[in-house]
């Protein structure tokens, strides 16, 4: 079946091994950096980027456009702002909304709030109305710093906001203001709350999950350290939003960790993001799965690998087009990392292992789960099950006090994200609600998201493995999958949503023959939607939500197919299919 993973052996780690060696200094600044903290201590990304400007103030810190912007020059507009949001009543353990576009402001503003002691509350720039006004009510921040052009969908979105500061008047009020260390940095402790961070809320309200100042410097080490490695005379490109946690926190703790250089797209652009990259003299980029697939969908073009990117850090880079990806693109390092914003665990690959999600050496738990609910199956004593050793599970991870579940800001809606009294009484588990395969070596490949995996004839479907699949067609430029409801049958059939590549028509007959080939019969997709785009959330997701509420129908605009049989293929939609499929008719063979 598509998506198998490969297992990780002893040779892997030892052909890894020489290039973690050669960077042990970097290894060792970030542990020395990010592991003494204790809860208690007083650590925080204020304090560590202060050294870090003491340290390297000539260096640059930020590029953006024309603009190069040096490490102290950067802690001296942050120590600004935190004066003026101290002024505005910005006390230790309030919040700071930030809404701001890709700019160094974005980033100065959210050092100035943590400098503060406050939270730096990150709202996506994209939301609007009724959703924009949950999640700023989420914040109750005590000011909020945005652009001039989100003021108006602010107050049309009816949003409570105590005090409303735009970057311009942010910026117009500090230049007075003295340039040193504000005091307040120095009493941060490391169990504080640094961030919220949004989900991308394809569904319902937002949730603000906490990033605390501890959690992010754990996260220096591994990510910074064990991952990327970069060196001071680096520069990281980052084209994604800087409410993504991706953005926030591997990037920006690779970068600072380093005292390298973070340049700065104002937004993603596949046409343009190796001309971006080239420009920027970036040696690293950070990615999401997504933006590998629009990158690869692009034309070749002599820029593919004009640049000097040397390591890329990110998650999502699917096994299916990860050699093509690096070849083709000239990458020879790929830091894929599996992590969750409100999670306590992650996997990176440290050892450049080909389609592994990386290594974890914690006492980790994959376990049997079911399909529907997204919960761990328990045995007649109330006990989750482990699955047999080598297969996909649900992963769990214990909470415990080195790794601690710092949740939402809805304590139900953490309370939803635990497991309780899995193997034994009295012990909780983070449910990540992630499937992920075990690889050996403490190696794990992500297998799907189980809100996208769904049952059909008694067997679970992964969506990543039929988008593979779907994939492997010449005539497929974008696609995603998921589970829609038949009527007088159990469980969803397949559907899928294609865009095809430029100039190629639909091929049902041939794109039946390559799922037949690569799939079982249970997860071949019985519909098929042929789209002009595949609408993304501004963290590069599919809307996958909206098209599986949009199901099949003559309603439907868009060209829709359906699987009749291995012969005939795919054929347009017709009103008495989903009755055939209930009746056992369809498809055939």
């Amino acid at each position: 079946m598509a998506g198998e993973t490969r297992s990780v052996g002893l040779l892997d780690l030892a052909t890894g091994l020489p290039a973690l060696a050669l960077d042990a200094p970097v290894i060792l600044r970030a542990a020395l950096t990010g592991l003494l903290a204790r809860p208690g201590s007083k650590t925080s990304i204020g304090t560590v980027f202060q050294d870090r400007a003491a340290q390297h103030g000539n260096r640059t810190f930020l590029r953006f456009d024309d603009q190069q912007i040096s490490y102290r020059h950067a802690n001296e507009t942050a120590n600004r702002y935190a004066a003026v949001l101290a002024e505005r009543g910005v006390r230790r353990g309030d919040v700071v909304g930030i809404m701001l576009r890709n700019s160094p402001d974005a980033v100065l503003t959210m050092l100035a709030a943590v400098k503060c002691g406050a939270v730096a509350g990150m709202l996506n720039y994209n939301q609007r109305e009724e959703v924009l006004a949950h999640s700023i009510g989420l914040l109750n921040a005590t000011v909020v710093v945005a652009e001039s052009d989100f003021v108006e969908p602010m107050v049309d979105s009816g949003a409570e906001v105590a005090d409303l500061l735009t970057i311009e008047n942010l910026a117009a009020l500090a230049e007075a203001k003295p340039v040193g260390n504000p005091a307040s940095a120095a009493q941060v402790q490391a169990r504080d709350p640094a961030f919220y961070i949004f989900t991308s809320g394809t569904t319902g309200h937002p949730k603000a999950s906490v990033m605390t100042h501890q959690r992010w410097l754990r996260a220096l080490a591994g990510f910074s350290g064990l991952g990327v490695r970069l060196r001071s005379n680096d520069t990281l490109y980052c084209a994604l939003p800087l409410y993504h946690n991706n953005a926030l926190t591997v990037a920006l703790s690779s970068v600072i960790d380093a005292g390298a250089t973070l340049a700065l797209g104002k937004t993603f652009s596949a046409s343009r993001f190796w001309d971006e990259v080239i420009r920027m003299r970036a040696t690293a980029f950070i990615y999401i799965g997504e933006l590998c697939r629009y990158l690869l969908n692009q034309p070749p073009k002599p820029t593919d690998r004009a640049h000097k990117v040397r390591v890329i850090v990110g998650n999502g880079l699917r096994p299916e087009i990860w050699q093509e990806f690096t070849t083709r693109f000239g990458i020879k390092r790929v830091v894929e990392f599996y992590a969750a914003s409100e999670g306590n665990t992650a996997f990176i690959n440290i050892f450049n292992i080909p389609g592994s999600t990386g290594i974890n050496p914690m006492p980790l738990a994959y376990v049997e789960f079911d399909a529907e609910t997204g919960e761990p199956v328990r045995d007649g004593g109330g006990r989750v099950r482990r699955v047999p050793s080598g297969q996909p599970g649900l992963l769990l991870s214990p909470v415990t006090r080195l790794s601690p579940f710092d949740g939402y800001t809805d304590k139900a809606a953490s309370e939803k994200k635990l497991v309780r009294d899995a193997f034994k009484d009295g012990d909780v588990w983070f449910n990540t609600g992630d499937v992920m395969n075990p690889q050996g070596m403490g190696h794990a490949a992500f297998a799907d998201r189980l809100g996208d995996t769904f049952r059909w004839k008694g067997e679970n479907v992964a969506t990543t493995d039929v988008e593979a699949a779907l994939a492997s067609d010449p005539g497929v430029g974008e696609c995603t999958v998921f589970g829609v409801e038949v009527p007088d049958t159990g469980g969803r059939a397949g559907m899928a949503a294609i865009k095809l590549r430029g100039g190629v028509q639909f091929d049902g007959v041939g794109l039946a023959e390559v799922l037949y080939e690569r799939l079982p019969g249970y997860a071949i997709p019985l519909f098929v939607r042929i789209v002009e785009s595949l609408e993304t959330t501004s963290t590069f997701k599919s809307r996958k939500v909206d098209l599986r509420n949009q199901a099949y129908g003559p309603e439907l605009s868009d060209p829709l197919y359906v699987l009749c049989g291995r012969q005939e293929g795919y054929v347009p939609f017709y009103s008495e299919y989903p009755a055939e499929v209930a009746a056992g008719l369809r498809p055939r063979g």
